[in-house]
Formats: structure tokens, sequence, C-alpha cells
């Protein structure tokens, strides 16, 4: 859960003072046991190992626990979550500061923090500078099936097949937690060096619905809206939101615009990380579209999303009307 360029650096530089933020908490936890486990001696982790909260700390404690030095180990660690609950205190904000700026030897300060939404402290960002920072974001639910593919080769050396990786997200959604016990629990059903396949899935009992979103995504961008018009329905009885499918539908095909403009470098470059290899697709799927229908096809998902949100009209008919009208211009053209 460590990204590799920081596990290579604390080989040469251990300790200080870890920034852990973002809402993907299941993860934020992980990186935190590694580090722990990177720097604690086990046979002295009952004098060097402290687990704390920061609604729980006053200025006092946390300095007197903070400046305590490492007992018979080179390393002492201090785990605090809640860090957010910190900030409220100008004296801690001043000590968390100054011990980021300048970590005492020994010690290995971890530090997990959700911040409040669209907060503009400066504790924040000047912390964000001091400390090592890594954000673990919640991956949104477009990128889910390539976010699983990425996660299930480095954390358990296994390939996820994308019909899997889709699969696996529609079934049990965007849990982070429950999606890794899920890849971790797969990856012990295959040997070593077999893939993860749509049939391993199947095998470990869970529940695979007829259709998934990203069929569907592509679908709608291969111009298969007779097809897309039958899946619909199956998505929506399975859960999916018409406000969810319309911004993840809009995200697909802005997509495809930006493939359609500028090729494989433009498309690329606005993809996530462990996604680029979805280039070729966009790619593909572009060469049904042109600029003036992808156009109308977004104007139309926007007046859908706006509809959605201030209409009592079902949510299956206004995006199947959305659909015929792309089939009728499809055909016309």
């Amino acid at each position: 859960m460590i990204p590799p360029e920081l596990q290579s650096e604390l080989t040469d530089r251990p300790g200080g003072v870890f920034y852990l933020h973002g809402d993907d908490e299941y993860r934020k936890e992980a990186a935190a046991r590694e580090l722990t486990a990177f720097h604690l001696d086990p046979s002295t982790r009952d004098f060097n190992y402290d687990l704390l909260r920061g609604s729980d700390l006053d200025v006092e404690t946390l300095a007197s626990i903070l400046g305590t030095p490492p007992m018979m180990a080179d390393w002492r660690v201090i785990w605090i979550r809640e860090t957010q609950a910190l900030a409220s205190s100008p004296r801690t904000r001043e000590l968390i500061l100054k011990v980021a700026e300048a970590p005492p030897p020994g010690l290995a300060l971890i530090l997990l923090c959700t911040e409040p939404e669209r907060t503009k402290a400066k504790f924040y960002e000047v912390l964000k500078g001091s400390a090592r920072t890594l954000e673990f974001r919640t991956p949104g639910s477009n990128d889910l099936p390539g976010w699983l593919i990425g996660i299930c080769n480095e954390r358990f050396g296994r390939e996820l097949h994308e019909e899997a990786a889709r699969a696996l997200a529609q079934a049990v959604g965007a849990d982070v937690g429950v999606l890794m016990n899920e890849v971790e629990k797969l990856a012990t059903l295959v040997a070593e060096g077999e893939a993860i396949t749509l049939e391993t899935v199947q095998a470990a009992g869970t529940r695979i619905p007829r259709q998934d979103r990203w069929q569907w995504f592509d679908l709608v961008a291969e111009g298969e809206f007779r097809r897309a018009l039958q899946g619909l329905p199956v998505l929506l009885d399975h859960g999916e939101s018409g406000v969810g499918l319309t911004i993840g539908l809009s995200t697909h095909l802005l997509r495809v615009a930006v493939a359609l403009t500028g090729g494989r470098a433009a498309i690329e470059s606005v993809l996530p990380g462990r996604q680029k290899w979805l280039s070729k697709r966009y790619l593909q799927q572009a060469r049904h579209w042109t600029l003036e229908t992808v156009d109308d096809a977004l104007g139309g998902l926007l007046r859908v999303d706006e509809l959605l949100k201030s209409s009592a009209v079902s949510e299956l008919h206004l995006l199947e009307t959305w659909l015929l009208e792309r089939l009728v211009v499809a055909e016309a053209a």
C-alpha cells in the first residue's frame, strides 16, 4: 500500500512525519500499518508504539509523547488518527507543524487525516509541504475496473481480466475495503502465474449482474443504441441511478471527444495512471462520432440531468428518450 517511490526513499531516509489524507480510509489505514511495520522493532513494541486519536489529545499530552525518545530501538512510532481534530487548537497546530518541519531523531510520526470538505485552512497546506504526504482518494465509479486491475497486480501479483474487474466492481460497488477483501480471496483461488478471470469470480460465488455500467457505456460509445436500450432497465433494476449513469456516460463521451480531437497522446494525458491502456478503446469508439454528434449528445445529457433533478418523469423514460434520439441521428447519418 506504500507507493514504490516512497518504499525506496524509506530505505535511504527512514523516519520523520508522514501525512496520510484523503477519503479512502481503507488504504490510509493499510499504508499506516505498513509504515509502522517498517519502523517498529516488534521486540520493543510495548515501549515504542503509541496509537492515539486527535480528538483525545491536549497540547501538553501530545508534546510529552512526541518528545519521548525511542527505548532500546532505533525508532519510536506514533500513529495519530483524526488529525483534523488537532487543527482546532492554535497550540497543537503549532506543535505539529514544528515537528513536521524538524522531526526529532528516532521519531516516525504517522498522521491520518480526513480534511474538512472545501477547507481553506492553512494548516493542511503547510503540513503537506513539510511532511511526507500521501493522498488516498476513493476511486470514482467510472474508474473502478481500471483501479482494480492495477491494484490486483501491485498488491497480489495477479493479472485481473477486465471482464472480471467489471463484474466485481458492479457486484460490490465502490467500497474499497470490501473490494480488496474480494480480490484477496480471488487471488487465493488461482495458481501462481494464472489470471483471475470472469469464471474465477463466478466460481467464488459472487453474484454478477447481467449488465454492468461500463459495458453499457461502451455500447453507447460504439453506437449500439438498440442494445443499450435493452440493457438500461437491467442497470436501473440492479440499483444504478439515472443521475449516476448520466454523469458516468458524460465522462465517457468527453473522453471520446478528447480522443477524437487530440489522438492517442491527448487521451492518455487525461486518463488516470492505471488506465492508459484504455486509450486504444477510446480511439476506436471515436470513429463512431463527430464533434457535432458528441456535442449534441452531451447537450442532451445535460438536459437529462436537469430533468432528473427537477421533474417527476421517470429516469428510465428520460434516458430511453435520450438513447432514441441518438439512434435517430445515427440512422439518419
